[in-house]
């Protein structure tokens, strides 16, 4: 009986060893196939150079500099080996990368405050980004893993510096395929021919990437003379390498535009080094084409590409299935977020995207816009950009989807490509003054900041929006304050201070915006007030509500209230 017992005993302990030697076996190699290394360097003597600080704001690193604009933009000049400009970029924009991971990461606690699931996403996100590395050029690998020298180790529990740069890469790619995240909803086009008022091409664009006002805090504008391929600018963040929007010394530009995609299951190369790489080795529309053909992306996307020497804008959709050329009958194009070539047709995708989503609205209003204000000028573009209304110059709220101006936006940028002029939006948001830099100009002079090289072009600026210094201005101000103590109230279950007057209040900052009245009734649902809730919920119908499936869970809640009803 004893030897029996022990028998058990020892058969139940085996099993323990050998279950538990399985899972450090499985858990060691999960964390060796998730682990992506540091690419090959060769040249490290970038490694021991120090940041001077000079006269006019200026902190000089090798060939590179930044300096703080007085509108509040960063401008960055990046020169050298791939590596030598990802040190010097690291050690230049050393305080601006910190900041913007810490509001990165503090965005993402915001959405997902749970630690048990983002310690479960962090480990999903390198497993799905395993292999991308791979998808990823050595040049761009290296200048990534130069500005990771200088990444903090305050963000270590996330992964090593050089792998969360790297996977920063894809955070756009991951945001709109994750579609309910709401991140992006971006606008672009081009005009050219009789659509502008000398001939010449211009592009206008709206960035609606919205990671929190934090993460839009620190624009830089990154002017880079690469040792291969053409010089280019972009507008960026810190810490990123890739191109969301920018043009180049031959006068090609590149802006991106999401559009509907399934959740993938593994990584490529993410989107915004494919652009990079466009701004980088294209001077026209078919060479751009050809290296888009080339790499695969694992999210869809529009790339508006506009082109000095073709003299037009074109746009490549691309999915992680198909590359398709779209060149306009006419001299204009437009984008939002959804394909419009007959190759996307039929792809059920797309079809979905353009039937829920605000994408075609903002289409039709930007058609709209374009049709009135023809023929283009610089100034006009910026009107453009600026629009706050729906179709026939309807009322919709402020920061509706639908809308051009989101009153979210990045950065909105326009594009003289033949001039080779561009104009970036100072914040807030669209609404401050759009600077000009003049690429000609900043290629020959923007290396020697210290012998009083102008770098913008004042004269050319854009004045701010006249809406700043309105009462709607300061209204929508005063609704986005008082929508973070809705939200709040509402996610933690408690009374609202003052209710009877904070509400009505509310309502009046935006009254045209369907989210007032929702967010009105979502906090009389909390509070298990059906018929009030209804109310507000039925007026929240009766404005421009942007999505479909927005739609759909007012009119759930409406049905749930009316069944609250009969039970009260």
């Amino acid at each position: 009986m004893q030897d029996e017992q022990n028998l058990r005993y020892n058969k139940f302990w085996l099993a323990v060893f050998i279950l538990s030697a399985l899972v450090l076996v499985l858990w060691s190699w999960f964390r060796i196939s998730i682990s992506i290394s540091p690419p090959p360097v060769t040249d490290r003597s970038a490694d021991t150079l120090s940041v001077a600080h000079m006269s006019g704001g200026v902190s000089r690193c090798g060939q590179s500099w930044l300096k703080k604009d007085t509108s509040g933009l960063w401008l960055m000049y990046l020169k050298g080996s791939p590596y030598e400009r990802g040190v010097t970029n690291g050690k230049l924009a050393k305080t601006l990368i910190y900041d913007q991971e810490k509001a990165f990461v503090g965005q993402i606690r915001k959405m997902i405050p749970s630690d048990c699931y983002l310690h479960f996403l962090k480990f999903f996100i390198y497993w799905f980004n395993r292999d991308l590395d791979k998808y990823v050029s050595l040049e761009n690998r290296q200048e990534i893993y130069g500005i990771s020298q200088s990444a903090s180790p305050e963000f270590a529990f996330i992964g090593t510096n050089y792998q969360r740069m790297l996977n920063y890469h894809s955070a756009h790619d991951i945001g709109h395929a994750l579609e309910q995240l709401s991140l992006v909803g971006c606008t672009s086009f081009g005009a050219w021919g009789n659509s502008t008022s000398d001939g010449s091409l211009i592009i206008g664009r709206n960035f609606d990437f919205y990671m929190g006002d934090e993460f839009a805090r620190n624009k830089i504008i990154c002017f880079e003379q690469p040792d291969t391929g053409h010089a280019f600018m972009m507008v960026t963040w810190g810490g990123m390498t890739g191109a969301v929007s920018g043009m180049n010394e031959e006068g090609l530009t590149v802006t991106l535009n999401a559009a509907r995609s399934k959740l993938p299951l593994s990584a490529c190369m993410p989107i915004s080094l494919l652009a990079r790489e466009i701004l980088q080795y294209a001077s026209d529309i078919d060479q751009a084409y050809a290296i888009a053909l080339k790499r695969h992306t694992f999210v869809s996307e529009s790339l508006l590409i506009g082109s000095d020497k073709d003299g037009r804008a074109a746009i490549i959709e691309k999915s992680p299935y198909k590359t398709v050329l779209l060149e306009s009958r006419v001299t204009s194009i437009l984008c939002a977020n959804h394909f419009q070539s007959p190759e996307f047709a039929s792809d059920p995708m797309n079809i979905e995207n353009i039937r829920e989503n605000a994408s075609l609205y903002r289409y039709r209003r930007l058609q709209e816009d374009i049709a009135r204000e023809s023929p283009l000028t610089v100034g006009k573009t910026a009107s453009i950009l600026r629009d706050r209304e729906g179709l026939n110059d309807a009322d919709i709220g402020m920061g509706n989807e639908k809308a051009m101006n989101q009153l979210i936006a990045h950065h909105s940028v326009i594009f003289s490509p033949s001039k080779r002029l561009v104009w970036v939006s100072t914040g807030p948001w669209q609404l401050g003054a759009y600077k000009c830099f003049d690429l000609r100009k900043i290629f020959h002079n923007f290396a020697t900041p210290g012998k009083g090289a102008k770098i913008d072009d004042s004269v050319k600026d854009i004045p701010p929006d006249a809406f700043l210094v309105s009462a709607g201005y300061r209204a929508f101000i005063e609704f986005r304050a008082m929508k973070k103590i809705l939200h709040e109230c509402i996610n933690q279950g408690r009374a609202l201070p003052g209710e009877s007057s904070f509400i009505p209040g509310f309502i009046h900052t935006n009254p045209r915006f369907y989210e007032s009245w929702f967010l009105a009734a979502e906090y009389y649902y909390m509070r298990k007030d059906p018929d009030r809730a209804r109310s507000y919920y039925y007026h929240a119908l009766g404005c421009e509500v942007p999505r479909w499936n927005e739609k759909q869970k007012i009119i759930r809640r409406i049905a749930e209230c009316n069944t609250g009803s009969k039970k009260h």
